[in-house]
């Protein structure tokens, strides 16, 4: 049996041994996967506040034997295939952070696995997504869909840091009581975000709303789940707060503190969008707009935990490979 070209064999490796990409450009690449991911949860809420998430009433097809469907279908079509066609430039970017990766002279591979897990959550969450379809957007079910968002940009967000990192042993720059303060803002978070979920599966907006189906709610009262989910907020508030003066307290470097300072801006501005859109009756615009803080707020508390540590740019001896034994390297 003749032997496979190198390219097909594994064309990452391929790649990587004639091209080494700039720091710059891997920052780039690995940012764009993180602004992306941020991208598909404002086009998925976009969906669902639109009453479009049945603009495509089949899966993997958008209707019947058709992939994209018919403009006849109407504009809740339109918004609905949008998105799902973002998920190809979601891939994409998260694709290209990959080689971007791979690419770089040593290779790293805790951040290369972390590229992966990228890519992974994306294909997991694209059939999920299908699966809220063929659901008819079970609440409980789209909640999930967005947790997986999250996860991906939990991903993302910490091949990000990462990538701007060395990959010598972590040293931690504050005292073990100020790193589990930490933990406990980020478990409060994760609550606050889950709680939101179902303020989203109880409330009025379905995603569906042409009359075809009638679409299943979360049997609760969302004005009392809100009134949780505006509690669990202030309790972020509260342990931001305390956590900047226990900083502050201690001495802590200017990293940590910037980051908690950066976190309860972005909070003052999500409480805000919060408390309005409940007062007006949660227009759709707002809505959204709540999701888009959602994910900044959750990207500000991943931030402050990996702060709260620090690792050398460079490890002493890491060994690069010699020109004589790789191919030539185009560099950029």
């Amino acid at each position: 049996m003749p032997k496979l070209p190198d390219i097909v064999r594994n064309p990452l490796a391929f790649i990587a041994a004639r091209w080494t990409p700039s720091p710059a450009l891997v920052r780039r690449a690995v940012l764009a996967a993180l602004v992306m991911s941020v991208v598909i949860v404002v086009t998925g809420g976009a969906v669902r506040v639109t009453a479009s998430g049945l603009g495509c009433p089949t899966w993997p097809t958008c209707s019947g034997d058709s992939l994209l469907g018919t403009r006849a279908m109407g504009v809740h079509h339109a918004i609905e295939i949008s998105n799902r066609m973002l998920t190809y430039v979601l891939c994409a970017t998260v694709g290209w952070a990959i080689i971007a990766i791979r690419a770089q002279a040593p290779l790293r591979r805790g951040v290369y696995r972390l590229a992966w897990a990228q890519f992974w959550v994306v294909v997991l969450n694209a059939v999920w997504g299908g699966l809220t379809v063929l659901t008819k957007l079970n609440p409980y079910v789209v909640s999930f869909h967005f947790l997986l968002s999250a996860a991906l940009i939990t991903v993302a967000a910490l091949t990000w840091h990462r990538i701007g990192e060395g990959d010598a042993s972590p040293r931690p720059l504050v005292g073990k009581p100020v790193r589990q303060l930490g933990q406990v803002l980020v478990a409060a978070s994760a609550v606050l975000i889950v709680v939101g979920t179902l303020v989203s599966g109880a409330g009025p907006h379905p995603g569906e709303s042409t009359g075809s189906y009638k679409v299943q709610r979360i049997d609760v009262d969302w004005r009392t789940v809100a009134q949780l989910h505006a509690d669990f907020a202030w309790v972020v508030v509260g342990l931001t707060v305390a956590l900047w003066f226990v900083l502050r307290a201690v001495d802590a470097p200017v990293g940590p503190q910037h980051r908690v300072r950066d976190l309860f801006l972005v909070l003052m501005g999500q409480g805000v969008i919060g408390y309005v859109q409940y007062f007006t009756h949660l227009p759709a615009a707002l809505v959204d707009l709540h999701m888009f803080g959602a994910c900044l707020v959750w990207i500000a508390v991943l931030r402050v935990l990996l702060s709260f540590r620090e690792r050398p740019c460079a490890e002493p001896g890491a060994s690069v490979p010699s020109a004589a034994a790789a191919p030539a390297r185009i560099s950029l």
